[in-house]
């Protein structure tokens, strides 16, 4: 089960082949905290359209606006693709590695962001995409501020939230999932099974029901593959709802394959019948709370 010490001991890069510096969160998974004082910053102008400097970045950057709420949590938000407010979107959420930390409501657009901002890929699967930023591990009070950033948008399919992060972020992922596993419709954590020496965080009871597709490289040297497979080898004892796919040959660096894909990977799934071929994103917008048995 996961433990205290198991949340405050991980240590992730800064980038893929940075040091790792020490993170702490000092939170449990269960401890009830507070509502986080935020103020619903949907409607309010983009940080960006007072900052020249933004009009400098590239164009899929300036389509996740920055938003001024809470600054414990800054954020950026890309808005569905031809938005109608007749009709109802899912939301990605999407957690930033150890690359990413920072208050500069910047670093934390990683290369899968900047997939997911590819027009087509808009068009075909219209949805917000929800890119917060942290200074430390992704706990329990994140979770909070996200649900509050959520709850003022407007149009959101609430049946259909999806969880997304790399390393620091897969971890996050995993993390967040343990906490309300009844939140989110799916998941797709990247490297998220944590380093050698950490103690086990992840509690697979408690997450066997959502719909997860795992991603990892056998080579990886930073957040080792046999931890991803200890935990898929649970799953299957479960009958858990899980997928994994192993990216042969591939080190750490394999974020921006969660949206592109790659040709090196190997799908197993740990129960039930299991579609190598069905593109992560085609396979998350299918999945829905209000079809979770």
């Amino acid at each position: 089960m996961p433990t205290e010490r198991s949340l405050s001991t991980l240590h992730y890069p800064l980038s893929t082949g940075g040091e790792a510096a020490p993170l702490s969160t000092g939170r449990r998974l269960c401890r009830c905290l507070a509502p986080a004082l935020l103020l619903p910053a949907f409607f309010h102008a983009p940080a960006q359209a007072q900052d020249p400097a933004a009009a400098q970045a590239p164009a899929w950057v300036r389509l996740y606006e920055p938003q001024a709420a809470d600054a414990a949590m800054p954020y950026r938000l890309m808005r569905p693709a031809g938005f109608d407010p007749a009709k109802r979107y899912p939301v990605i959420v999407s957690l930033h590695g150890g690359g990413g930390r920072g208050a500069d409501n910047r670093k934390q657009l990683r290369a899968w962001n900047k997939l997911l901002a590819d027009p087509q890929r808009r068009a075909a699967y219209p949805a917000y995409v929800l890119a917060p930023q942290s200074t430390r591990l992704w706990d329990a009070k994140h979770l909070t501020s996200i649900k509050a950033v959520i709850a003022a948008l407007p149009a959101v399919d609430s049946n259909r939230i999806y969880l997304l992060g790399h390393s620091m972020g897969g971890h996050g992922t995993y993390i967040l999932l343990q906490i309300d596993p009844g939140y989110f419709a799916a998941a797709a954590p990247s490297a998220g099974t944590g380093r050698t020496a950490d103690a086990e965080f992840i509690d697979p009871a408690l997450i066997r029901n959502v719909p997860i597709w795992a991603f990892h490289g056998d080579n990886d040297k930073v957040c080792p593959y046999d931890r991803a497979q200890k935990l898929f080898a649970e799953m299957q004892r479960l009958g858990g709802n899980m997928r994994l796919t192993t990216w042969t040959g591939d080190g750490h660096g394999v974020s921006a394959k969660l949206i592109a894909g790659g040709e090196n990977g190997a799908v197993q799934c740990s129960s039930g019948p299991c579609d190598p071929q069905s593109a992560m994103l085609r396979w998350l917008f299918a999945q829905s709370l209000d079809k979770r048995e």
